[in-house]
């Protein structure tokens, strides 16, 4: 069997919202494709002398709400496919949560945990060096993702700074505080995951204190997750990250978690029984939330899945094979680009108050992303039950509406 590819699931996924409101095949295909695609290349003196080359790029799918908006990877299986995708995904999540921006994307294929500090300082300022032209607070407005930190955010709205020779903090979103971050939108993706499995347990009549999680990924969004399941009175059984994981029955302790990835870069340290990614995937919990990577959920293993609610906080971790199998089983998917727009929100808070030059408080922050959150969940809620469709068709149709509306108002179809 094939690798799924990231960018051909987008399209599929696309084509099937396709059926359920009106546009036509031009549209369609016009859909389908970016607006514009950067790639780059970056050579970088490494620490020993050597001189190694990186491949960078950077995807705008769609501005017609608005300028891009979209993290940057650093990963070592970073693909123009996968940031196309993601850029896609993007612009259908800022639409879904109703934001004044289109979709962007861009990665670096590089692997940061091989790399020094002053290597990834370097990387950081020459790929902003290469792309800056087509960023900004009104064009494309980068932030971290996997691989990247709020440090590279910092270096990078340095490096644009001194190119363009002004101050323009809202030109990188989930920044340190101290240079122009907001206060919460570090948490803001997995505190937003939070609230999505909070209003489906309320949909379903589900108790969150009676319910079970199982977390694969245990990142910024992972923990943060975590932390606010545990707040919301809910028990972890189990969590997984790249180098394992571990499950207690009776719940897991967040500071025993955080304490091991602290001191020893994963959570399988942590004094509980070991587990693998797979077996967390097949636990009989009542949410499971794949936090990590692309693809994790596919027609191989979908069957295996027991939870009766999947909470989608990484970026496509479900193929659309996958997905009619979950339909088949009753599992209550909350898609990807509605689970996780929590960190585009924050973002959006984050470039409000740099443009303002003004800081909410975190109390103000946190207030503001569940009001904005849960609207969102309710509006594709309906839709769901209205129309008798998917979660997933049914943010994909609100999201796609939105952007065709802006595109043809604009006389750009």
């Amino acid at each position: 069997m094939p690798e799924e590819n990231a960018f051909d699931n987008s399209k599929k996924q696309l084509e099937n919202a396709a059926e359920y409101i009106e546009i036509d095949d031009d549209e369609l295909r016009v859909l389908k494709k970016p607006k514009r695609v950067v790639e780059v290349n970056i050579p970088i003196k490494m620490d020993d002398g050597s001189i190694e080359n990186f491949c960078g790029y950077r995807v705008l799918y769609n501005d017609a709400r608005g300028p891009g908006k979209g993290g940057i990877r650093f990963h070592p299986e970073e693909t123009l496919d996968d940031v196309k995708a993601l850029s896609a995904w993007m612009t259908w999540k800022c639409a879904v949560a109703d934001l004044p921006f289109g979709g962007a994307k861009g990665g670096v294929v590089c692997d940061p945990r091989e790399m020094s500090d002053r290597e990834l300082e370097k990387l950081s300022r020459e790929y902003i060096r290469r792309i800056y032209k087509y960023i900004g607070p009104d064009q494309d407005i980068p932030a971290p993702d996997v691989g990247t930190t709020q440090q590279i955010m910092g270096w990078m709205l340095d490096e644009y700074e001194n190119l363009v020779g002004r101050h323009k903090p809202g030109v990188i979103t989930s920044k340190p505080i101290e240079i122009g971050g907001s206060p919460g939108r570090s948490e803001s993706t997995g505190r937003g995951v939070s609230f999505m499995i909070r209003e489906a347990a309320d949909k379903l009549d589900m108790d969150l204190k009676d319910m079970s999680l199982a977390v694969q990924g245990f990142g910024n969004v992972g923990n943060h997750l975590v932390k606010s399941a545990h707040e919301m009175g809910m028990k972890v059984v189990a969590v997984t990250d790249a180098d394992g994981g571990v499950y207690d029955e009776s719940g897991l302790d967040y500071m025993e978690l955080k304490k091991s990835m602290d001191e020893k870069g994963t959570v399988a340290e942590a004094p509980y029984d070991d587990i693998t990614n797979k077996e967390l995937l097949a636990l009989d919990v009542d949410v499971l939330s794949p936090a990590a990577i692309e693809n994790v959920i596919t027609e191989q293993n979908a069957d295996d899945v027991k939870a009766s609610i999947l909470a989608e906080a990484a970026n496509g971790p479900v193929t659309p094979r996958a997905d009619s199998i979950l339909e088949e089983k009753d599992v209550f998917q909350i898609p990807d680009f509605l689970c996780n727009a929590g960190g585009v929100t924050g973002s959006y808070f984050e470039w409000v108050q740099n443009r303002y030059g003004y800081r909410w408080t975190l109390g103000e922050f946190r207030e503001k992303l569940d009001v904005k959150l849960t609207k969102a969940f309710n509006n594709v809620y309906e839709i769901h039950r209205s129309k008798n469709i998917s979660m997933r068709d049914a943010a994909y149709s609100l999201a796609v509406e939105k952007v065709l509306d802006a595109m043809r108002l604009r006389g750009e179809i």
